[in-house]
């Protein structure tokens, strides 16, 4: 079965569409990535007559209505958002929004004496030579004759004829023909998703959250209104300082209540989660659907009815609402503020520990969750900890992310969340991942595993001080970023193996104040441990504040670093990683038991 068609449209067709919104192109209200320099080109090649590729439409599924006659969906752009974009801003001189969520004009200038397309600047605004618009041609009521004959007044020994020859070229930019690669309306978002990654010579995969965030800007102004709650939701997040002028460069949502339930994030400056709209949309749907594949809400925004097949429109308006409701409470000021407390009293206190963003996701899902059940406030808080590290060290959501989420919110749904966790729990924490797995993970030299991270969490939970301070603690230093120490130093090691694999292993790392850094330089253990316990009799200090040796031990202890670390040397170091793995991997067993 045949499950697109391709099709050539003019221009000027295409532009009807989207100002008639038969064709979704929802980055008219996202930030718009192209620089003005392409776009440019994207109108050379159309007046020159190049191929500029084929755009990719889904039509919406036709959805039967009360009255028993079918809708016409509308088509929804999935490939090409940015080339129609570029076309509207040029053509028909719309504003775009920038990144910085700026309404902007892309003004492309054009010289009818040599062809040429440029960016308008300054420069071209002063030269007759130069058309500073060429959204001027298209605009209604553009009268050719008048506009040759002032074109003329200005620059002499312009012939009227070749001019009008080379105005009417430009203005048959409207006739000239993009393919258009129509799928069918009753494919599934996984076959669209195929077709895509087929097609697209790069083999970038479509997002499914650009799919749903599609379908959502293409339900009337309801959906337009939505999206851009999420997009700009997202913005604060990262900018709250756009606050300020929203209400000025969107007129249009600054009237809808959704305003009002962004407004607290003019004032956060918290940058420990920020959701992206891929983020945002998983939360809510996960929350308000009990589903975890983002693919069923594009099927359910759509009407679908997956016990029949078929669609209806009274599935597809209520699932807006409930994806409303979920965007919602997913944004609420006290949930989206008790959450992060409850992330941050676990230990992680900076993004920098944060490295996986389904874990957090999740957690966010299973917070929310536990506050609609009316789970008692005592409880979420040692449960929504656990949830997290729990999925940070096992890398649940590492891999097959969604299907995991699936699995997950089903489970949860049936059994509740304590329940879920204990099983989990039992069936994935044994002695043997803690004695056995866990060290094994924590042999890697990123700074970004995982379980380093939770290890760091640990200390600052346990207000573990820096390695050989006496005042600092790993709060201090993590919040004011101090120094990633390596304990056997780094030039130290290179002298017997200068693979960066041996010296940079985690295990082999401690944060430490800077000075205390930079004094050790490229001494080994033997050495500048030593000199440390000498301040411990003598009270003169070299490395660090403590001067008692029990204090010391503690330091070394709360590090995970063994007692005997004071007295090696390089051939020590193989049994020295493997040793502190162990015990690390302890520290982190006993930080989880007591979240």
């Amino acid at each position: 079965m045949q499950k697109y068609a391709v099709n050539q449209y003019l221009v000027n067709n295409i532009l009807n569409w989207v100002s008639s919104g038969e064709i979704a192109i929802p980055e008219i209200q996202r930030p718009f990535v192209w620089k003005a320099a392409k776009v440019r080109d994207l109108i050379d090649s159309l007046y020159q007559g190049y191929p500029v590729g084929y755009i990719i439409a889904w039509q919406n599924p036709n959805i039967r209505l009360k009255d028993g006659t079918k809708s016409q969906g509308k088509k929804v752009l999935i490939d090409g958002q940015q080339r129609v974009t570029a076309l509207t801003a040029a053509l028909l001189g719309q504003q775009v929004t920038n990144k910085e969520y700026k309404k902007v004009r892309v003004t492309i200038a054009f010289n009818p004496l040599s062809e040429k397309f440029e960016v308008s600047n300054p420069a071209i605004q002063k030269d007759d030579s130069w058309i500073n618009d060429i959204a001027v041609f298209f605009a209604p009521g553009f009268s050719s004759y008048q506009f040759v004959t002032d074109y003329c007044d200005l620059n002499e020994g312009v012939e009227k004829d070749v001019l009008n020859e080379k105005i009417e070229r430009l203005r048959n930019l409207a006739n000239k023909q993009i393919g258009m690669i129509e799928l069918a309306p009753d494919l599934s978002i996984e076959d669209v998703t195929e077709i895509f990654i087929r097609i697209n010579s790069k083999g970038v995969v479509l997002s499914q959250a650009d799919f749903a965030m599609s379908k959502i800007a293409s339900h009337g102004e309801f959906g337009a209104n939505l999206r851009k709650f999420i997009d700009y939701f997202c913005h604060l997040a990262v900018a709250p300082e756009y606050y300020a002028q929203l209400s000025t460069n969107d007129t249009t949502f600054a009237k809808t209540p959704y305003l009002d339930k962004i407004r607290w994030l003019k004032d956060e400056n918290d940058d420990l989660y920020d959701p992206t709209y891929n983020d945002l949309l998983r939360v809510a749907f996960t929350i308000e659907f009990n589903r975890g594949k983002l693919s069923d809400l594009v099927s359910l925004l759509s009407g679908r009815n997956f016990e029949t097949r078929s669609y209806d429109q009274e599935i597809a308006e209520q699932s807006f609402k409930s994806l409303e409701s979920g965007i919602i409470r997913a944004t609420s000021e006290t949930h989206f503020k008790r959450f992060l407390m409850i992330i941050k009293s676990a230990g992680y206190i900076d993004k920098s520990l944060i490295s996986s963003s389904g874990a957090l996701n999740f957690a966010h899902i299973a917070y929310l969750k536990m506050v609609e059940q009316k789970v008692p406030s005592s409880e979420i808080g040692s449960l929504v900890r656990r949830w997290f590290v729990m999925s940070v060290i096992t890398g649940r959501y590492s891999a097959s992310a969604e299907t995991q989420f699936d699995q997950d919110i089903k489970r949860i749904a049936v059994q509740g969340l304590a329940d879920t966790l204990e099983a989990i729990e039992l069936g994935e924490l044994s002695d043997a991942f803690w004695e056995i797995s866990l060290p094994e993970t924590l042999q890697s030299t990123s700074i970004n595993n995982p379980q380093f991270n939770t290890f760091q969490a640990a200390q600052v939970k346990n207000n573990t001080k820096g390695f050989l301070s006496k005042a600092q603690t790993i709060r201090d230093l993590i919040t004011h970023r101090g120094d990633l120490h390596h304990l056997f130093p780094k030039n130290f090691l290179k002298k017997s193996n200068p693979a960066r694999t041996y010296y940079n292993q985690v295990a082999n790392f401690a944060i430490t104040e800077q000075p205390i850094n930079i004094a050790i330089a490229d001494r080994p253990p033997l050495d500048y441990m030593g000199k440390v316990r000498n301040q411990c009799n003598s009270g003169k200090l070299t490395y660090g504040g403590i001067d008692d040796e029990n204090e010391l031990l503690e330091n070394l202890r709360e590090h995970a670093i063994p007692a005997a670390f004071i007295d090696m040397n390089i051939d020590d170091y193989p049994d020295f990683l493997e040793e502190r793995r162990k015990s690390m991997a302890l520290i982190i067993k006993d930080y989880y038991k007591d979240l």
